[in-house]
């Protein structure tokens, strides 16, 4: 299949260049000139996605090439995409894994999707020292995909000079889109040992954003930024074959304890045929009437004493499991299903408790491979995911061989016929032959314990 879909990737020189800010400004501006706008972002991020979803009120997808292939990718973004698609990029734009240091990159996302780039570049401290910088980035590879500019943290006098330079030495190589002014403090998104604090901890979101977009309006040549995006190439793909099932209903912790979540797998859930029922533990609320239930990660131990004290989704949730409702629990999930956490009762289903460490314990991709049969499906089951937290426990468990990208192993995971339970964050469509497995547990449960006059 193919569709034509206007798009532009936003790069960074290196974490921390402003690629959010420039995105969450760009959405915006684009959305009060009316148009079709949708966002995506590279690599394994939850927090960035909250805040284009804050911009524009509806989700965001991820696009990593460690969790699909170059096909998936851009069959994603074409399902996902609307009149014009903002991709935001990860890390520095060549940062990745592998070999040559690359794979799993924001580049190698630009490269499978056939995506015009923007590389954002922090202009603190320097003027025609950024000209160097954009002839490294242009010139380390053959097909850069390096068609623009904005810079960051400049005043316009600055911008001024940079602009007359840029263009001087690069000719139609790349356009100067324009630049981000110096913020000031109360435009500032503030950040944690995960990245930014999410979107819902920020008083008055809406108006910082709003102000950061008003402080760009004049300062970015959107029609400018639309030109790059409509010169991208069409896209080419494969529908991947998802199975219909009989509905299914799958509880979904979601507050702010419990929001990283990827709603790609929502999605593959509901492509099957699932219903997805959130309800919050912070509100004390039981698990809904349901055939499978999902405990992402999220931030818990900003938490973990109110939750010690909700005894109502604490007994839900330990009815559930015991009853043998298929579970996933990941990461701050994962630490909910405990005894404890930063010594607050949690659900006690499992016997570990969990610590902050204060550094990271464990961080970046894995690839899982189950030891035995178990809730996705035979021994020998292959997933892949993403850890990053600086909270560890007493028991990891032992159900599967997770594989970084560095090649360490380590074991980690419980699991068994109905329950994973463990800090690596699945990708479901990594494996939709997992995925589907955990589906058909849903219905087997459902079947089981659920009448056929229950109204679906």
């Amino acid at each position: 299949m193919t569709k034509s879909l206007p798009r532009v990737l936003i790069a960074g020189t290196s974490s921390g260049s402003g690629k959010t800010t420039a995105v969450c400004a760009i959405l915006s501006l684009l959305k009060r000139r009316g148009i079709d706008v949708t966002s995506c972002k590279c690599g394994p991020d939850y927090i960035d996605p909250m805040f284009h979803k804050s911009v524009l009120g509806v989700d965001c997808t991820n696009l990593d090439p460690f969790f699909v292939d170059g096909n998936l990718l851009r069959y994603l973004l074409a399902e996902n995409g609307g009149g014009m698609t903002v991709i935001e990029g990860v890390m520095g734009y060549y940062d990745g894994t592998g070999a040559d240091g690359m794979e799993n990159s924001t580049y190698s996302v630009a490269r499978e999707t056939h995506t015009p780039v923007v590389l954002v570049i922090n202009g603190k401290g320097a003027s025609s020292s950024l000209l160097a910088v954009i002839e490294g980035f242009l010139n380390f590879v053959p097909d850069s995909m390096i068609c623009g500019v904005i810079f960051n943290n400049v005043t316009a006098m600055t911008f001024a000079s940079l602009k007359r330079l840029t263009e001087a030495r690069f000719g139609g190589l790349l356009k100067v889109i324009g630049y981000i002014p110096k913020l000031p403090e109360d435009c500032i998104l503030g950040s944690r040992h995960l990245g930014l604090v999410t979107a819902g901890e920020i008083e008055n979101l809406s108006e910082k954003l709003n102000k950061i977009a008003d402080l760009c309006a004049d300062t970015i040549d959107l029609d400018a930024l639309i030109a790059v995006a409509e010169s991208a190439d069409v896209l080419d793909f494969t529908l991947p074959e998802i199975p219909r099932f009989e509905p299914v209903r799958i509880a979904l912790a979601e507050d702010a304890a419990f929001c990283f979540v990827y709603r790609d797998n929502l999605s593959l859930l509901e492509k099957m045929g699932a219903e997805i029922l959130p309800f919050s533990p912070l509100a004390d609320e039981a698990v809904p009437d349901a055939d499978g239930l999902l405990i992402p990660g999220g931030y818990p131990e900003l938490y973990a004493e109110k939750l010690a004290a909700n005894e109502t989704t604490k007994s839900s949730v330990r009815a559930a499991i015991a009853s043998g409702m298929p579970a996933i629990a990941e990461c701050g999930g994962f630490q909910y299903l405990g005894a404890e956490l930063d010594g607050y009762s949690m659900c006690g289903i499992l016997s570990h408790e969990s610590v902050n460490t204060g550094k990271l314990v464990r961080f970046g991709y894995v690839s899982l491979t189950s030891h035995r049969a178990d809730i996705f499906g035979d021994a020998g089951t292959t997933l892949r995911g993403h850890e990053f937290h600086y909270w560890d426990s007493t028991d990891c468990g032992d159900s599967y061989t997770a594989v970084k990208t560095n090649r360490k192993t380590y074991d980690c995971v419980v699991s068994s016929e109905t329950l994973y339970a463990g800090y690596p964050h699945l990708y479901l469509l990594s494996n939709i032959a997992a995925a589907t497995e955990f589906y058909q547990k849903c219905l087997k449960f459902k079947e089981k314990n659920h009448d056929h006059s229950r109204p679906e």
